[in-house]
C-alpha cells in the first residue's frame, strides 16, 4: 500500500535579506551555493526511506530557490525523483523573486519538471518596495507574470498588507492589480515585526511608522471581502485561489500529511515524531561532509499534541474541523474533549457547527490565534 508524502526543500540563500525577513536565509557566494548544493544532494541520498512512500507534492521554499542556477536545482531535482517514488499527478512548486526569473529560466524550470511557480510579489507599490529591501519593482513584477502565463498553468502571488506608510488604498490597488494579472492562487500576510530584523532595529526607536491597529483591520476586511468577490475563493486563512488551485503542498501540513524537509533548519514529520535539520548553513554542510546526521527530534507527538494540531489547523482552513474524521484518527468524540470550549466560542460568535463540521465564523477568522489557544489541551 502506498503512503503519499511531502517534501520540502529548503534554498536558504537571497540576492538581498528583506527588512522584515526572520527566516533561515543569507546573501551567499556562488561557492558557498555550491558547497550547500552537494551537501543537500548527499542528504537527499541517505534519508532512510521505504518503497511504499510516494511524492504527492514538491516544493522548493527558501529564501530564494530561483538564485541558484539551472543546474543546481535540476541536480536537486534528480536527486529526489531518483530516491522517491512521485506520483504522475504531484504539484511540484518552485518559489520565486520577479528579480531572478526571465522566460529562459522559467522554461528551463518547466522543463525540469515544476508546474507551479509561487511568486514573492509582497506589493505592486515601487516606493513600499523599496521600504521592504525588495531587489525588484513593480515594473519588474508585473512582465514576470506575464512572462511566467505563457509558461505556467499555476501562478501563485504573496501580497503584503500593515506596512510602512502603507496606506488602504494602496492595499486595494495591489489586489486589484494581482486579479488583473489573473493569476490562480494569492497568498496574503499581514507583517508581523520579527526579532533579528531590521525593522525590528527600526521599530525599536520608532521610526518605522507602521499604519495603527484600525486601519490594518481595514486593510483585512477589504481583502478577505474582495479577493471572493474578484474570483479567488477563501479556503485558509490567508489563502486566496480560483476553483482547483488551492495549494495542495500546504493544505497537506494543515490536514496532518507526512513530510520530509531537506536543508538546513527544514523540518520533517512521520506522523509520530518531529524533526528539525541544523539551522546554521556553515555547520549543516560541514556536518553533512563528515557523515553526520544533521537531524535532532524536536518534538514526539503525543496523542493530546496531535488532538490539538488537528484542531487548530483545521480551523485555520475553512471547510474547518470534521468530527467524523477526528473520531476515526483518535478514536473520541470531539464534543466530548472540547464541548465546553465549542459551546464558549459559539456563544462568542467565532464559531459555527453544521452537523459534523466545526468552523470559524468571519469574525472567527480574524482573531483565530484566540481561539487556537483555546483549543490547547491544559486549558480544557
Amino acid at each position: 500500500m502506498k503512503i503519499m508524502v511531502q517534501t520540502y526543500i529548503h534554498i536558504p540563500f537571497c540576492a538581498a535579506k528583506c527588512n522584515y525577513c526572520a527566516f533561515n536565509s543569507k546573501v551567499s557566494t556562488a561557492d558557498e551555493r555550491e558547497n550547500y548544493i552537494d551537501a543537500i544532494v548527499t542528504e537527499i541520498k541517505k534519508s532512510l526511506t521505504t518503497d511504499n512512500l510516494s511524492l504527492i507534492t514538491i516544493y522548493f521554499g527558501g529564501g530564494t530557490p530561483t538564485i541558484l542556477t539551472l543546474n543546481q536545482i535540476e541536480k536537486i531535482f534528480n536527486a529526489i525523483i531518483k530516491k522517491f517514488h512521485v506520483e504522475t499527478n504531484s504539484e511540484i512548486t518552485i518559489e520565486a523573486n520577479p528579480g531572478t526569473v526571465d522566460e529562459n529560466y522559467l522554461n528551463g524550470l518547466k522543463k525540469i519538471g515544476f508546474n507551479r511557480l509561487s511568486l514573492g510579489m509582497q506589493s505592486f507599490n515601487d516606493e513600499l518596495l523599496k521600504i521592504l529591501g525588495r531587489i525588484h519593482n513593480s515594473t519588474t513584477a508585473i512582465e514576470t507574470v506575464k512572462t511566467a502565463r505563457k509558461i505556467f498553468d499555476n501562478i501563485s502571488v504573496d501580497l503584503m498588507y500593515g506596512l510602512p506608510h502603507q496606506t488602504l488604498d494602496e492595499v486595494k490597488f495591489d489586489v486589484k492589480r494581482a486579479a488583473d494579472l489573473n493569476v490562480n492562487h494569492i497568498s496574503i500576510y499581514g507583517l508581523e515585526v520579527e526579532p533579528n530584523t531590521k525593522f525590528f532595529q527600526l521599530n525599536e526607536v520608532g521610526k518605522l511608522n507602521l499604519p495603527d491597529e484600525d486601519i490594518c483591520g481595514d486593510m483585512y476586511d477589504y481583502i478577505t471581502e474582495n479577493l471572493p468577490k474578484l474570483g479567488y475563493n477563501r479556503y485558509e486563512v490567508s489563502n486566496f485561489a480560483k476553483i482547483g488551485y488551492e495549494s495542495r503542498h500546504n493544505t497537506g501540513y494543515w490536514t496532518g500529511a507526512k513530510y520530509f524537509g531537506f536543508g538546513a533548519g527544514a523540518h520533517s514529520y512521520n506522523g509520530k515524531i518531529r524533526t528539525s535539520n541544523i539551522a546554521d548553513i556553515a555547520e549543516y554542510i560541514k556536518k553533512i561532509r563528515a557523515g553526520y546526521d544533521v537531524s535532532q527530534v524536536e518534538e514526539i507527538v503525543t496523542t493530546n499534541a496531535a488532538m490539538e494540531e488537528f484542531c487548530f489547523l483545521g480551523l485555520r482552513m475553512t471547510a474547518g474541523i470534521d468530527a467524523k474524521i477526528f473520531h476515526s484518527r483518535f478514536g473520541k468524540n470531539i464534543f466530548d474533549i472540547y464541548g465546553k470550549i465549542i459551546e464558549k466560542n459559539l456563544r462568542l460568535g467565532l464559531l459555527e457547527v453544521d452537523g459534523d463540521k466545526i468552523f470559524l465564523t468571519k469574525h472567527g477568522m480574524k482573531i483565530g490565534n484566540v481561539v487556537f489557544a483555546d483549543f490547547l489541551l491544559s486549558d480544557v
